[in-house]
């Protein structure tokens, strides 16, 4: 295990009926505030109108954002950024899935920022401060609720990378899991996937002595495999999305890292192909970590053994070790496939012309990744497997 600071000052409200939680954040936090939203689906379920009454309520007066796109673009953090300055707003609240959350995240630092905020996202500058945010989730999926990350896309460039500061942890963020439950299908799978795959980047290390996160991360992803498919077949159960909704919390709030060291190349592979094509973080992450799982078995097969026989019971009766690993990547492919999750690149339309493209994106003049570093080559070998 290695040393670690673990620091995380997000309040969490988690429960039904928490909303009325809200007037004593805005007590707090001021009375103007940005309301960040997507595409209106807030409008549709009725928590627009129940968030603005609570605002109200509190004496606040709201300048709103709306129309997040789901990879959330610079130049939408760029409009957040100038509305919060235009009308001096003192918090932003944002209110919607993670795409909605990493929003305005970057809003609430581009608004304390002189020029691009892609500045930030790409490493020339650092954030120095932010405007407080409060969260109200709509889909469980990124943990950026209680974290203090944040992907963009730079439209321009067809770049998409993740940033992070301490100054963007949410002040405090609501988890009610009716508001989840108008969530369609296609997006509460592409939910389940992510905070899976959030699970299995930190998971797949090579740190000795790490039974306590281990059984942590097993723990997780097996509460996932158990629930996801009750919740696929009835979509308005609260108590599935309660434990879902949990699930995609704990698994970005910092509490599975501690003390190792874990990969991400999966990320940054996805990113840069829903760069590229704009497709769901999710369905990208379903069709490229079963791959990466099989190029890099041979690197830790003890490691894949463990996750197969935890997560997914494989018998290991008469089968070597590499067989028990490989029947556990299996599993997970037929296991996201049953909930309707896309195993092929094939499957949004997407074929060979911009591997070479993509592979300069994710890995550009750099390896990426920790379990295995991967170069440029090894990137387009993994998004040709993908085909």
């Amino acid at each position: 295990m290695r040393p670690f600071v673990f620091h995380n000052p997000t309040k969490l409200i988690f429960g039904e009926g928490q909303l009325q939680q809200l007037t004593k954040e805005a007590d707090k936090l001021g009375r103007k505030v940005l309301l960040v939203y997507g595409g209106g689906s807030i409008k549709r379920s009725g928590l627009y109108d129940q968030v603005l009454g609570v605002l109200a309520d509190a004496g606040c007066s709201v300048v709103e954002l709306a129309g997040v796109e789901p990879n959330p673009r610079l130049s939408t953090v760029h409009r957040g950024a100038e509305l919060c300055r235009e009308h001096g707003v003192d918090w932003v609240l944002a209110v919607g899935g993670g795409s909605t959350l990493d929003c305005g995240k970057a809003i609430a630092a581009a608004a304390r920022y002189e020029g691009s905020f892609w500045d930030i996202v790409s490493r020339k500058a650092v954030v120095q401060e932010a405007l407080p945010l409060g969260t109200i989730l709509t889909l469980a999926a990124t943990g950026s609720e209680m974290n203090s990350g944040s992907v963009i896309t730079n439209e321009e460039t067809q770049e998409k990378h993740g940033w992070g500061s301490p100054h963007v942890f949410p002040r405090f963020s609501i988890l009610d899991p009716a508001f989840t439950a108008t969530a369609p299908k296609d997006h509460t799978v592409y939910g389940i996937v992510d905070m899976m795959s959030h699970v299995f980047e930190q998971y797949f290390h090579h740190d000795a002595l790490t039974p306590v996160q281990d059984g942590f991360c097993e723990s997780v992803l097996r509460a996932v495999v158990d629930t996801a498919p009750k919740l696929v077949d009835d979509l308005a159960n609260l108590e599935h999305r309660g434990t879902i909704l949990y699930a995609g919390t704990m698994a970005l709030n910092g509490v599975l890292a501690m003390g190792t060291l874990g990969d991400w190349a999966n990320h940054d592979m996805e990113h840069a192909l829903s760069a590229v094509y704009d497709i769901p973080h999710g369905g990208g992450l379903a069709i490229l970590f079963p791959n990466w799982m099989t190029y890099v078995l041979d690197d830790n097969v003890g490691r894949f053994k463990q996750f197969a026989v935890n997560v997914f019971d494989v018998d290991t009766d008469g089968r070597s070790d590499r067989e028990i690993a490989e029947e556990g990547i299996r599993r997970l492919r037929a296991f996201w496939s049953s909930l309707g999750a896309p195993s092929r690149l094939a499957d949004y339309g997407i074929d060979e012309s911009r591997l070479e493209e993509m592979a300069g994106k994710a890995a550009p003049g750099r390896k990426i990744g920790n379990f295995r570093k991967l170069d440029e080559q090894d990137v387009r070998n993994i998004y040709r497997m993908s085909l």
